[in-house]
């Protein structure tokens, strides 16, 4: 059963294009049991109608702050105290602005300053206005009194335009209602993730790299968080948002890599290498950028540090997952791997073939470990890296209970 099964849950929609995933968002909601009433604002209502979002939420929908058929004609209150879970997707610049001064001149503030209950929103609305001080501000106001803020994806916008500001996915917004009302299974565990490529500079232009989004190792790191650890992100170049509640250290080189987690390594008790890191750089890099005066070039290079085996040596290392990207004999190779680093867990991922996941929201995963095999299938990587930190957690408190016995 889900953990959000029998709770009373309010969807307030803000207005903005978004406001077409909230029909989905209501759906998913009910699907995993929820009670859901839906609040919508007077602009929301010019983007989605209350028709709509009655049939789809199976209630009525509430846009009125005096209303006339609740009691006392003062239905935010009614509300305000019916509701476990309040989630605001969309939440335009407008709303958040109103919510961070306290200023209750529609339904869905009024509700908010008056209930008790947690409080998600999922702002949605134009890169530069997400941005934009005023903004970021407001956002870090919301953060101070409580407010859990779901940062927004960056994309294609409906102004065609490209950048942070799509709301996260319906999928996403339900798994973390989810999960935050589960007890976590990391409560209390200090968890580190490396995600995403390395640069190689062989000039101030010009590096070696791969095709590693980093949205595996962010889709884990946030996970780790929703089950309750505390988490720092090693992150490499990406054109990634960081994700709400994480600390992020961004670094380009393997080397610098390495020395971020190396700086945070004692306090560390699980760390997860998913970090496509090269394993080579060149031997110099060109301090201007090189000509192609030469019809042939010999670039030399040296290897880079192994950051996984290098921690798994340690005289008391934490517990290690490391990632096995794969084009051939995936779980031979995974377990090879396994095995020469001295990890706890190999995550394999299998990348040959049409559906490669570089970029991609979807991958496949498969555990290895000294005996066996877990496939967790193919999936969206939200869901597969719930499913991974929910794997890793048992596996994390097993050997720790074996090591105080």
């Amino acid at each position: 059963m889900s953990a959000i099964a029998g709770t009373h849950i309010v969807v307030g929609i803000t207005g903005g294009i978004a406001a077409y995933k909230s029909v989905d968002l209501t759906r998913r909601l009910r699907d995993q049991g929820a009670d859901v009433r839906v609040v919508v604002t007077p602009a929301g209502k010019a983007f989605i109608t209350p028709l709509t979002l009655q049939a789809t939420s199976g209630n009525p929908v509430h846009d009125s702050l005096l209303d006339t058929s609740a009691e006392a004609g003062m239905g935010h209150i009614e509300l305000a105290r019916w509701a476990d879970q309040i989630v605001v997707a969309p939440a335009s610049a407008d709303f958040i602005a109103r919510l961070a001064t306290g200023l209750a001149d529609t339904l869905l503030s009024t509700l908010c300053l008056a209930s008790e209950a947690p409080i998600t929103i999922a702002p949605a609305m134009n890169h530069v206005m997400w941005e934009k001080t005023a903004t970021q501000r407001n956002v870090e106001s919301l953060r101070t009194w409580g407010v859990t803020v779901l940062d927004p994806r960056i994309g294609p916008q409906a102004c065609g335009e490209v950048g942070p500001g799509r709301m996260q996915e319906p999928e996403e917004i339900v798994q973390y209602l989810a999960q935050s009302r589960s007890p976590g299974s990391l409560d209390g565990v200090q968890v580190m993730v490396t995600a995403g490529p390395t640069w190689e500079a062989l000039d101030p232009v010009r590096a070696l790299t791969n095709h590693s989004s980093g949205k595996m190792g962010y889709a884990v790191a946030t996970a780790a968080r929703i089950a309750g650890a505390s988490v720092t992100l090693i992150s490499g170049p990406t054109a990634l948002a960081p994700p709400a509640g994480i600390q992020v250290k961004s670094v380009v080189s393997a080397q610098e890599m390495l020395a971020a987690v190396e700086s945070n390594i004692d306090s560390t008790d699980i760390l997860i290498c998913a970090a496509a890191v090269a394993d080579y750089r060149p031997a110099d890099s060109m301090p201007q950028k090189m000509k192609k005066d030469a019809p042939e070039m010999t670039i030399k290079l040296v290897r880079n540090p192994d950051i996984l085996a290098s921690m798994a040596a340690r005289p008391s290392p934490p517990f290690i997952v490391g990632f096995a990207a794969e084009t051939e004999r995936t779980i031979d190779n995974a377990r090879g791997k396994l095995e020469r680093k001295k990890a706890d867990l190999m995550v394999a991922n299998p990348i040959e073939g049409k559906d490669k996941p570089f970029g991609s929201d979807r991958n496949a995963l498969v555990l290895v470990d000294r005996n066996t095999e877990l496939d967790l299938g193919q999936d969206t990587k939200v869901k597969l890296a719930v499913n991974l930190i929910d794997e890793i957690a048992k596996r994390f408190h097993a050997k720790d209970s074996a090591k105080s016995t």
